[in-house]
């Protein structure tokens, strides 16, 4: 009986009497930071199409660049900091960060698409250097027993950088975007468009520009804190055998391919409300733009849904067991995006919504199991689970390429097109049941 009180009062910032407080804080930053980029970047799906007028698929290219870099530079950042160090990973995620978001102002000039798929690219290869880095050394910053906790705790902070992201797409993007919808577009002359397209850049670029700025600050500050070097005892690269060892763990291996599908699912039920939002909307007289802006709202209620249930569920894993939670979850969830599928009306949005507070704790859940054990490996582990993060941009142009047909099997092809976050989530609930035995 006292030594499970004690494991219940045991803190999670400390080890061996150190205390991590300071360090956890400003890597804790970073996830909030990273959190900004992901869900600012979301609506620029919608923008972008509307202001190069292009489909929803050519759009969705926004996301397979952005969730391409994860994958392009996940296990080179794992090699980097298996050389150097975690925070040396960090720092140099940053610089990356920073460098693609200045990068949007040239991508302005030349008045194309295809140079803020780079700025993006640039960007998020500077993400996967942060998020290789920063959540195995979260990890490691008190004990194995407490390392779920401590990371679900830490990406608790994720979410509230999305919403400035989502409240600053909103209003300082979508809102202050030209007011003609895709149609009215369409028929400007080539001038006109031109016109049109370059003040949209404009606004658009704004808050990446800031955000670059207060990336640079940010990365002046971690550089010059000292910062604790747990896991960073071997440095040697032995590439090939560590990949095979950790690839022949069972809830490793399984736990990737569970992070490729949560990664997708996430992606398309938040890029996608706008769209689904808009179609509803719209269907009952609204216009366009006024509809885009009234999905982002909803978009941001979702994500304070997701943010409360981060820290409940944070709660809730200090009586019940990670994988026990992750399964009931992504079982609701299920249920939710089957109404998202078949109710053609607000209560299928607010479906949509509600599927937030279910996938709120899964990323650091399967992340937490799945380096659960690896010891020092868990550098190249991380990588393995921040490439899975390429199910965001894999996925969501499927989901692009059937919303675009309109109408499917005489269903609006936006509701039906959610068929594949629940193909998703029947993937979790079968990891959560596996992995259910694991502390």
């Amino acid at each position: 009986m006292n030594k499970n009180s004690n494991q219940t009062k045991e803190s999670i910032l400390s080890k061996d009497g150190v205390s991590y407080l300071i360090p956890f804080i400003l890597v804790t930053s970073c996830f909030a930071l990273w959190g900004f980029a992901n869900d600012i970047t979301n609506p620029m799906v919608k923008a972008f199409s509307k202001i190069f007028r292009m489909s929803v698929t050519d759009g969705a290219l926004v996301q397979v660049a952005f969730y391409g870099g994860y994958f392009a530079m996940a296990f080179p950042a794992a090699m980097f900091i298996r050389r150097f160090t975690y925070k040396a990973g960090v720092l140099l995620g940053l610089g990356l960060y920073a460098l693609g978001a200045f990068l949007f102002f040239p991508a302005k000039l030349t008045g194309d698409y295809y140079p803020f798929l780079i700025a993006y690219f640039i960007m998020t290869c500077g993400l996967s250097f942060l998020e290789t880095s920063c959540n195995p050394y979260i990890l490691s910053m008190g004990t194995e027993r407490t390392a779920t906790r401590r990371l679900n705790l830490a990406q608790a902070f994720n979410p509230m950088g999305s919403l400035l992201g989502m409240f600053v797409a909103m209003n300082f993007i979508q809102n202050r975007l030209n007011p003609m919808d895709t149609v009215e577009r369409s028929q400007l002359t080539q001038a006109e468009f031109e016109q049109v397209r370059d003040s949209d850049l404009a606004i658009l670029i704004a808050p990446y520009l800031v955000i670059g700025v207060i990336i640079l600050i940010m990365l002046l500050v971690i550089r010059a804190v000292r910062m604790p070097h747990n896991g960073d005892q071997s440095h040697s690269i032995d590439f090939l055998p560590t990949l095979k060892r950790i690839f022949s763990i069972r809830h490793y291996r399984e736990g990737v391919v569970a992070q490729f599908f949560y990664v997708g699912a996430q992606i398309m039920c938040w890029t996608f409300i706008i769209q689904y939002g808009t179609h509803l909307f719209m269907s009952q007289g609204m216009e366009e733009q006024a509809a885009e802006v009234l999905s982002q709202k909803y978009n941001i209620v979702a994500m304070v849904i997701f943010c409360i249930s981060r820290f409940i569920c944070t709660f809730i894993l200090k009586y019940l067991n990670p994988g026990t939670l992750l399964k009931v979850l992504a079982l609701v969830a299920c249920v939710l995006t089957l109404g998202v599928m078949f109710l053609h009306n607000i209560f299928g949005l607010y479906c949509l919504v509600g599927v937030s507070a279910c996938m709120s704790l899964m990323f650091p859940t399967i992340y937490g199991i799945a380096l659960n054990g690896l010891g020092d490996d868990a550098k190249f582990g991380a990588a393995g689970l921040i490439m899975a993060i390429l199910g965001g941009s894999v996925l969501p142009p499927v989901q692009a390429a059937i919303i675009d047909c309109k109408v499917l099997m005489g269903m609006p092809a936006v509701n039906l097109s959610f068929v594949l976050p629940l193909v998703c989530f029947v993937v979790i609930v079968i990891y959560g049941h596996r992995v259910r035995r694991i502390r």
